[in-house]
């Protein structure tokens, strides 16, 4: 009986959103199908604890590395993290190097980042996008031949 008072209630449910559909005006129709066909993303969207796995090779250096990070993106362009690397085989000195930085998205989830960490001499410099519904980040280091992926933790 349950389930007959279900699938009434998904027939009533689908004739109103048609009737309505039908009744909307010409124009409506027409600006639906301008809407970008990717979510909006911002500077909110990768808010959260996020875990990435990084690899790659120094370019030049034929140093190969692999790495662990946390970061934290505060949805204000914020970057808080700590990371683990291991390069040519040799652990770091210090189990997690702290670091913080910058970020900022575009609406189309792209976007880029800025990080300063003890595990680099310099400013590390990346791109990313996040894709999965805001549940995964691709990213590339734009210096060296370097990777990483990341999901959200939470």
């Amino acid at each position: 009986m349950r389930c007959k008072a279900i699938a009434g209630f998904l027939v009533t449910a689908a004739s109103l959103a048609l009737a309505a559909y039908y009744q909307a005006p010409a124009g409506a129709a027409s600006a639906q199908s301008s809407v970008t066909p990717w979510p909006v993303c911002s500077n909110l969207t990768p808010k959260g604890l996020w875990g990435a796995a990084i690899e790659g090779s120094v370019v030049g250096a034929n140093g190969v590395f692999r790495g662990l990070d946390l970061a934290y993106f505060d949805g204000k362009g914020h970057i808080t993290q700590v990371d683990h690397f291991v390069e040519d085989g040799v652990p770091p000195a210090n189990d997690w190097t702290p670091g913080t930085g910058t970020y900022s998205v575009n609406p189309d989830c792209t976007g880029s980042a800025s990080i300063n960490s003890g595990s680099s001499p310099y400013p590390i410099s990346l791109h990313f996008i996040i894709v999965a519904n805001g549940r995964k980040m691709l990213q590339v280091v734009d210096a060296n031949a370097v990777i990483a992926i990341g999901e959200r933790v939470y």
